[in-house]
């Protein structure tokens, strides 16, 4: 059985990663004033956003994540032809709209599969399975990951997705942003009043930076630091402490909203870097798609892991 993986342009992952699984994007649109940006984690737009500096004005952007229609087309044209299995993994579905339009298009897809693939002289039925990560960002790289390896293993479909539950009940995503005004402004746009006046004018004012957390669904504060590269260095510490005591899928995904060179220069990068080193884990890198430098500012971190249930001690 041929198995793919489709994702939405906001999971964090390594372009690399994706050509060497043949990993399908779904696309978000993005509006800027009157700059149209295609989300689809190709470098070139991504570049093309950071060169016009429009980050400090994405705050009052429109996204648009890929419709029910433009996931049938995906699809009807390309995916059932090139597979006989497609798991597709999104962000959680409490902060983005593309899990409910999957969830749609899987109807029309399945109903109308046959016809596309008997006119390509294909038989057999074709599966398509749709996994919430129930996390944001680079929080959902690691169901990624497993996915990829439970493919290439040549698992069955049914064992793939008790797995990938597993794993994206058990992840988690962390997220340190750089400017509070912006969080919030972009909150209030959205109607999300978790960031208020006050504290962001308080966090702006000391320097105090929230540590935030997508875990099952749920988003909001786990912590706060002062200054954003001690935040850095909190995060980054804490990750290699959660590195060695065990992870469920041995990766941990950071990704970062502007040149990923900045990255290695954060206080307590080398200390994770060499716990990951020690322990077999891969320490994969991705720049912040587009729709997330959109939703939390750029230079933001994101980082997420898979671990057993545990309590956020920062």
């Amino acid at each position: 059985m041929r198995m793919g993986l489709a994702i939405d342009a906001a999971c964090d992952l390594p372009q690399a990663f994706l050509q060497e699984h043949n990993v399908a994007v779904m696309p978000i649109t993005i509006q800027v004033d009157d700059e149209v940006f295609m989300d689809n984690r190709n470098q070139v737009e991504l570049h093309r956003f950071l060169d016009r500096k429009l980050g400090s004005r994405s705050h009052s952007a429109e996204t648009i994540p890929c419709s029910v229609e433009d996931v049938q087309k995906l699809f009807l044209e390309k995916l059932v032809l090139e597979n006989d299995c497609v798991f597709c993994l999104t962000i959680t579905a409490t902060r983005s709209a593309i899990n409910e339009h999957v969830n749609k298009a899987s109807f029309a897809v399945l109903k109308h599969y046959r016809d596309v693939r008997e006119k390509n002289n294909m038989s057999g039925p074709f599966l398509m399975r749709v996994v919430d990560t129930r996390t944001l960002f680079a929080g959902s790289g690691p169901c990624i990951v497993e996915a990829a390896r439970l493919i290439a293993a040549g698992e069955q479909p049914a064992a793939i997705r008790e797995r990938l539950t597993h794993i994206a009940n058990n992840s988690y995503g962390y997220m340190l942003p750089r400017d509070l005004y912006y969080l919030r402004a972009r909150a209030k746009k959205k109607g999300d009043r978790s960031v208020g006046l006050v504290s962001a004018m308080l966090g702006s004012a000391l320097d105090i930076k929230p540590l935030l957390r997508g875990y099952r669904g749920e988003t909001g504060p786990v912590g706060k630091v002062r200054g954003f590269e001690h935040g850095a260095e909190t995060l980054f510490n804490y990750t290699a402490q959660r590195v060695r005591t065990g992870l469920l899928v041995p990766a941990v995904c950071v990704s970062y909203g502007g040149e990923l060179s900045e990255l290695a220069k954060l206080p307590g990068y080398d200390g994770l870097r060499a716990a990951c080193d020690e322990t077999g884990v891969a320490l994969m890198e991705a720049p912040m798609s587009i729709t997330g430098m959109v939703n939390v500012g750029e230079g933001a971190v994101t980082l997420g892991f898979a671990a057993e249930e545990h309590v956020a001690e920062f």
